[in-house]
């Protein structure tokens, strides 16, 4: 008795990545509900077991604005022009919480889940973009907190105006998470042979916020920093998107068409090279972790 042997026609296929760039949006696409589900997970296990709960979101970047202000402008006597300078300190913080968490979410992505990518595939890139967008969502708790306090000080008489470029916030949330992603997942990527990374890390964002202008103006470190600090304070792409920041919703500060062209060029190259060590990486980590 003869039996034919028909081929196989498999619905999907599983095999190393050859391309030096691939982000396979098909595939993504495809796990789009497990990347929904981490991302409903992220947002509701982090602060599950803690006492105030979704109270940090708040409490986190006002009483920051408030150190800051108490210690830059009080202390310090930094000014920042008709704008007040919680309200400053406030914007900048913001914008800068985005792109920290984006980081440092991101920046331990293997080592983290080694236990589900040595059981179960998925696209990996998916865990650093989970993290990504489960932010926004922080970040928008924290813009609303920053826009009622904009309407308080509207009310109480001072002359603040929302800049037209307003248009570009997405540009510049994109830029956050291009920026954030992107040397997340290089550091990500490390930290699986150099466990003592993730030490650092830590120490090197809290050092990196006052070399991007968070807590002062451009312009104050360009008054009383040295001039080889205030060149890389002012190329600092973070410092770009806090500056275009604080003009867009304070209309303070300085907009340059061509700084902001070139910090979205560099947070797209920032992403891309992140992207390419992450999948080298991914082949071979659990080997290393």
């Amino acid at each position: 008795m003869n039996t034919s042997h028909k081929s196989e026609d498999w619905l999907y296929t599983i095999s190393p990545k050859k391309k030096l760039i691939d982000l396979n949006f098909k595939e993504i696409w495809r796990y789009r509900d497990l990347l929904f589900l981490f991302v409903k997970r992220d947002i509701i296990t982090v602060y599950k077991q803690t006492i105030l709960g979704p109270l940090w979101f708040l409490i986190q970047p006002l009483f920051t604005a408030l150190v800051f202000t108490l210690v830059f402008n009080n202390l310090g006597q930094i000014q920042t022009g008709s704008v007040p300078p919680f309200l400053f300190n406030m914007a900048g913080i913001t914008a800068w919480n985005y792109f920290k968490e984006c980081l440092t979410g991101t920046s331990n992505t293997f080592v983290k889940n080694q236990s589900i990518f040595g059981k179960v595939y998925f696209p990996r890139v998916i865990m650093p973009m989970t993290v990504t967008i489960s932010n926004l969502v922080k970040f928008g708790i924290q813009l609303l907190i920053f826009t009622i306090f904009y309407l308080y000080y509207v009310f109480a008489g001072y002359d603040l105006t929302i800049n037209n470029l307003i248009v570009l916030l997405p540009v510049y949330v994109l830029i956050m998470a291009l920026l954030g992603l992107g040397f997340g997942m290089i550091l990500s990527s490390m930290t699986t042979k150099y466990r003592d990374l993730t030490v650092l890390i830590g120490f090197g964002v809290s050092l990196l916020m006052y070399l991007s202008a968070v807590p002062y103006p451009v312009s104050e470190a360009k008054a009383k920093f040295p001039s080889y600090v205030s060149a890389f304070v002012e190329y600092n792409p973070l410092t770009q998107v806090v500056e275009g920041f604080r003009f867009m919703l304070l209309d303070t500060g300085s907009f340059d068409t061509f700084k902001f062209v070139y910090t979205l060029t560099i947070s797209v190259f920032i992403f891309l090279v992140g992207l390419i060590v992450f999948n080298r990486t991914e082949k071979s980590f659990i080997d290393t972790v």
